[in-house]
């Protein structure tokens, strides 16, 4: 009865050992056995693993890729003007005893302030080496790639990697964005100015060539249609000299009806004149065209 009473503790102890000194790597994971400190086992593989217990310890470590947002940063780029620039990298941890002697107890939010400094400076670097021009482009590749090539060199010493580094922002401090907007809008209204100046002279242009050439057709118009008339007048004279060679008393009276129909014409003629007027007496006013025409 007595030896029952400690077989039963005795057992739960082994049995609470024998878990203990179990453990378990997942995929995702990588760990290391430490004893007292110092690393034993390096485990990357998944699986179940052994320790003594008591005296050995597991710490696991994330192996998947991961991920650092750093805070907005001031920098001065080679035109001394400032700006705000934050930037997102991704690292993954790549020597696992490495790690644990840089980050000691710290783990991954240690390793995270340390890549935020690291970030920071390579940032600060690159930035102070180049216009504001270039760090405000569209196209920034080229200076992601050497802050990810500073950072993964100064980090490999935590047994870090730095997969990649990307700006997410680059922007002008907010006491400074008033003055720039103003002088943005300063330029831009000056070359809508140059602009309009420049539309105006050449429509000035436009209209001065459109002006000459209508005065140079009305010119044009006016002449042909005098040298027309002239020639027209010319033909009507000699028809006129021709008929009244032909047939002279006929050429009176075509003058007298001609004479008729001017002065009478519908709606806009208005005559007072006495009954035994010539304008009446067609006979004394065919006389009155002429001998040659009494006589005919």
């Amino acid at each position: 009865m007595m030896r029952a009473q400690f077989l039963i503790p005795a057992a739960v102890i082994v049995a609470g050992l024998a878990l203990s000194s179990i453990y378990t790597v997942d995929e995702r994971e990588k760990a290391l056995v430490l004893q007292f400190g110092e690393v034993k086992t390096v485990r990357t593989n998944p699986g179940i693993g052994f320790k003594i217990p008591l005296i050995q310890q597991v710490v696991k470590y994330d192996d998947r890729i991961l991920s650092l947002t750093t805070q907005p940063l001031e920098v001065t780029p080679l035109d001394d003007r400032r700006l705000v620039v934050d930037a997102f990298a991704r690292w993954r941890i790549t020597d696992a005893v490495k790690f644990r002697e840089a980050v000691s107890t710290g783990g991954e939010t240690f390793a995270k302030s340390r890549l935020d400094g690291i970030l920071n400076n390579a940032i600060r670097e690159v930035m102070g080496s180049v216009p504001s021009t270039a760090v405000l482009s569209d196209d920034r590749t080229q200076l992601m790639n050497r802050i990810r090539d500073i950072a993964k060199r100064e980090a490999n010493a935590l047994g870090v990697d730095v997969i990649d580094v990307r700006l997410t922002r680059t922007d002008l401090p907010d006491q400074n964005l008033a003055a720039t907007y103003e002088r943005m809008r300063a330029e831009r209204q000056r070359e809508a100015t140059d602009e309009r100046a420049r539309g105006n002279e050449a429509a000035q242009r436009v209209r001065a060539e459109a002006d000459r050439k209508v005065v140079e057709l009305v010119s044009e118009a006016r002449k042909q249609s005098e040298i027309i008339r002239g020639e027209a007048d010319a033909e009507r004279n000699k028809i006129y000299a021709e008929a009244y060679g032909k047939d002279a008393s006929f050429f009176t009276f075509t003058r007298a009806l001609q004479f008729y129909a001017e002065s009478l014409k519908p709606g806009s003629s208005s005559l007072v004149t006495n009954p035994d007027s010539l304008y009446f007496d067609y006979d004394r006013f065919i006389k009155s065209l002429g001998p040659e025409a009494a006589g005919n």
